[in-house]
């Protein structure tokens, strides 16, 4: 019987059609080279994984690029004066949610336009969390822009090495979290350092309806409780580590 190659393994063993990918990747998604051979060089690309997350990539990036260019562009000064009632729970270390308990994410590091996807699907309630929705419900497209750019600071950078070794249930988060949990686009949320508590809150939510993204919600529903468990570990440990915002500082205006 014949074994099947991973993607990965062919891709690397022929120069010439890991040069193919590489462009590919590079121009469809926008990705950096150093990203695009991360995803590529994951030995948990499947042949079938492989080929469905280029696709998926390239699609996102295509819709994300035409969102940025709709997107009014954040005034990180202006988002310091709207943002104060975040620092009440997202400025304080280590400070709980208390109705479940865990950790309220870490957001200094974390990609703006992530940040921006996110208090968007608070207040269309695609995301189930009381306080939020009222805290969001009342911005609009420029208070989200200058809230996330604000929040965010400087994304964080691959390291270029992850800490320790990926559970085998991150086979499906490589291709837009990386190994290293930096999100590859500015759209995918960096995981590296966040709460391990709000991580394992998160992927639950996913599984059982709390957060309603299809794709997400897909890949969630795999997942046994050990399975999330280990992927919060892993995730919180990497470096370098999302922070907390420090109130007072500010970033320039894109």
């Amino acid at each position: 019987m014949r074994i099947p190659v991973p993607a990965s393994q062919r891709w690397q063993s022929g120069r010439r059609n890991r040069r193919i990918a590489l462009r590919f990747l590079h121009v469809f998604t926008g990705l950096g080279y150093f990203r695009v051979k991360e995803v590529i060089r994951s030995n948990v690309l499947s042949r079938a994984f492989g080929f469905i997350a280029v696709a998926a990539l390239a699609a996102m990036a295509s819709v994300s690029r035409a969102q940025d260019a709709a997107a009014p562009a954040g005034n990180a000064e202006r988002g310091a004066k709207l943002a104060y009632t975040c620092l009440g729970c997202h400025g304080i270390a280590n400070y709980k949610n208390s109705v479940p308990t865990y950790n309220v994410p870490r957001l200094r590091g974390q990609h703006a336009d992530y940040l921006v996807i996110a208090l968007q699907a608070y207040q269309n309630g695609e995301r189930s969390h009381a306080t939020m929705h009222a805290n969001s419900s009342t911005l609009n497209a420029q208070d989200l822009a200058d809230i996330g750019l604000y929040l965010a600071g400087e994304p964080l950078q691959p390291a270029g090495k992850p800490v320790g070794t990926p559970p085998a249930a991150a086979q499906v988060c490589v291709a837009c979290h990386g190994n290293d949990g930096i999100g590859i686009t500015p759209q995918y949320p960096s995981l590296s350092g966040q709460h391990e508590s709000y991580l394992i809150r998160t992927l639950t939510d996913y599984k059982k309806g709390g957060r309603k993204n299809a794709v997400m919600a897909g890949f969630a529903a795999q997942l046994t409780d050990a399975d999330i468990k280990q992927l919060a570990a892993y995730y919180s440990a990497q470096k370098p580590a999302l922070d907390i915002p420090k109130a007072g500082r500010r970033v320039a205006t894109r």
